[in-house]
């Protein structure tokens, strides 16, 4: 079999090429640019495109399969080639399902958590010998590649909600067709896709909508869209669920207490023990008992920019997170000074994504990091310009963030330059980005100011 890819060098593109590369399959592609550590993953597996740009001549009748990502646009001269052809052009997310059609899926969808839970099922699994392939969106430990195709009679997907390709609009995880769902919550994202709240929790119910005949939906219970959403899901679906576990605080150690037992844990937060339950239950539904899960989950350090440990001493610590949404700030703020209430947070974050960046979204932003004792926002100009986006002021950032502890900067080296002043004994510090603050290198950042 021979399968191309067309914008081969984004994050789930490269590591399905991977994939498919290991399973014997023949692998080419191609890209207009390819950024770390993409190109050096794939150059180890020998499957770097020789040149970027894109070349219609490497384009014949005869490639089995065309993979496209939504890097490429719909004019991408590669893909006309394709379609003059008639080839079969996938989007990466129907390809994953044309592939797994005889599996047991496990499709993780909500607003957040995603990965987290994702990353908990996976280490859960392999640790009690559960083969299962995987689709995940970060890099886990103990994992080489985001991707894995095999002959298991599982597979764990994290379910994006958004498009599939240029010439395939639907939400990614509408493809999977689970056969246990998790919704962990929703809250209004994505915003260049969908304008309006209601569409986007309109995603949720066809994702519902999607689950094989007799399947299974395990949800946040204090979610309020999901009260609403889960009167109208299908009858024969079997709903389960899930709050927060019981759990203690001790020594900084968060502790789960299952059946008089108490089994500590390296992650900690209420919103990740509500990920955790969330695994535990798909679990318990393929025959693993809470104590085995449990006991299996005492070594898991969460997955990367989750709540990633980046540096510390005997009186400080530093995180970093892939937290941007609103939801998400509130929730990490409040994960970290609930772990060391007598440390003071300093919380950094930046506003990077498209809808993070939109005027009219900010207001979505009020007190959600009003749970630090030193807020920091910072947003680049420049983003704004290049994203297209009509201008923000330092000034109506502050003012929709709305808590006096917030402080906002559009100079990365001033931020830096000032984060160096601060004194770090018995402080933490916590960096939320789903980028880098523009170019700081946020482990080494970290490093200095803690040591």
């Amino acid at each position: 079999m021979h399968v191309h890819f067309i914008a081969i060098g984004g994050s789930a593109m490269h590591n399905l090429a991977i994939a498919l590369k290991r399973k014997g399959v023949e692998v080419t592609g191609s890209d207009d640019e390819i950024f770390e550590p993409s190109k050096s993953r794939l150059a180890k597996e020998g499957i770097l495109p020789a040149k970027t740009g894109w070349d219609p001549a490497l384009i014949s009748a005869k490639i089995d399969a065309i993979i496209l990502g939504m890097h490429a646009r719909k004019d991408n001269p590669e893909l006309v080639r394709a379609q003059e052809l008639g080839l079969k052009i996938y989007s990466y997310p129907e390809f994953i399902y044309s592939q797994t059609k005889d599996k047991i899926r496990i499709v993780v969808g909500g607003s957040h958590g995603k990965t987290t839970i994702t990353s908990m099922l996976l280490h859960a699994m392999n640790r009690l010998g559960k083969q299962t392939d995987f689709l995940v969106g970060a890099l886990l430990e103990g994992f080489d590649c985001m991707v894995q195709l095999s002959d298991a009679k599982y597979i764990v997907i994290e379910g994006d909600e958004y498009l599939s390709s240029p010439i395939d609009l639907t939400p990614k995880f509408h493809w999977y067709a689970p056969h246990y769902a998790i919704i962990s919550g929703i809250a209004w994202d994505h915003i260049n896709v969908f304008p309006t709240f209601e569409m986007y929790v309109d995603q949720f119910k066809i994702f519902t909508d999607r689950i094989e005949p007799g399947g299974t939906l395990v949800y946040y219970i204090r979610d309020s869209e999901l009260q609403k959403m889960v009167k109208s899901v299908r009858s024969d679906i079997r709903l389960l669920p899930y709050d927060c576990p019981d759990y203690s605080v001790e020594n900084g150690i968060t502790c789960i207490e299952s059946e008089r037992r108490k089994y500590p844990l390296q992650v900690f937060g209420k919103h990740n023990l509500q990920n955790l339950n969330a695994a535990k239950l798909i679990l318990n539904q393929l025959g693993v008992d809470d104590n085995a899960f449990y006991s299996a989950m005492a070594d898991f350090k969460g997955a990367a920019k989750r709540l990633e440990l980046i540096a510390e001493n005997k009186t400080c610590t530093a995180y970093k997170d892939f937290a941007h949404s609103p939801s998400k700030l509130k929730a990490t703020v409040a994960a970290v000074k609930e772990q060391f209430p007598n440390r003071k947070l300093i919380a950094c974050m930046e506003l990077h994504t498209f809808s993070s960046l939109k005027k009219d979204f900010l207001p979505q932003y009020k007190n959600c990091m009003q749970g630090a004792d030193e807020a920091y926002v910072y947003f680049s100009p420049e983003v704004v310009h290049h994203k297209k986006l009509e201008p923000i002021s330092a000034d109506l950032v502050k003012e929709s963030f709305a808590s006096a502890n917030v402080r906002v900067f559009t100079n990365s080296a001033q931020l830096t330059d000032h984060l160096r002043m601060l004194k770090w004994e018995n402080a933490n510090l916590l960096l939320m980005s789903s980028g880098n603050f523009d170019g700081v290198d946020l482990n080494g950042f970290a490093k200095e100011l803690i040591h």
